[in-house]
């Protein structure tokens, strides 16, 4: 008799074990869950803050190191844009580029802007072309940034540190 009492006493523990173990996984899965979402998050900020400089117009140099290079002589060029809705839009932008004149590549690539404005300005209409209205006018900085992107590959060298649209419009037409 006191073999099956001490086997109904073991069962009994380990259905208790077994509850107590359900409960604690139930508990503490949704916050572990939680605690990784924000670990993810953290590490992808840092991921992004180490990453800054490198392809987005963030100018992290002193500007007495900074020289701007107007694209077409500083006038404006009309773009058409992306249609949305089937109506037509466009955009007026002026362009500017900001050169790193400490940078090693500056002295032969800014000799080149001026011989390759055509090849800048085509490589700008294409990049600004391929938006809408809407990304020009709510990702403005996104555009900018591609544009940077493409002129960096363009000349092999980072020596462009920014692009910049000093005037610009956006209109759309019924």
């Amino acid at each position: 008799m006191k073999k099956n009492l001490m086997s109904v006493l073991i069962l009994a523990l380990v259905v208790a074990n077994l509850i107590l173990t359900a409960i604690l996984m139930i508990s503490i899965v949704p916050q572990t869950k939680k605690a990784n979402e924000l670990i993810n998050k953290v590490c992808s900020a840092i991921d992004l803050e180490l990453e800054g400089g490198k392809e987005n117009s963030s100018i992290d140099i002193p500007i007495e190191n900074v020289e701007t290079v107007a694209i077409a002589g500083g006038e404006s060029l009309t773009i058409n844009l992306k249609s949305k809705n089937g109506k037509k839009s466009y955009a007026v932008i002026s362009v500017s580029l900001a050169l790193d004149t400490k940078n090693k590549g500056y002295k032969k690539g800014s000799e080149s802007i001026t011989k390759t404005e055509a090849i800048i300005k085509d490589e700008i209409i294409k990049i600004v072309s391929n938006h809408t209205i809407d990304d020009m006018r709510n990702n403005q900085a996104d555009v900018q940034d591609e544009i940077l992107g493409r002129l960096r590959k363009l000349f092999d060298s980072d020596f462009i540190v920014s692009v910049a649209f000093p005037t610009y419009t956006y209109e759309e037409s019924e």
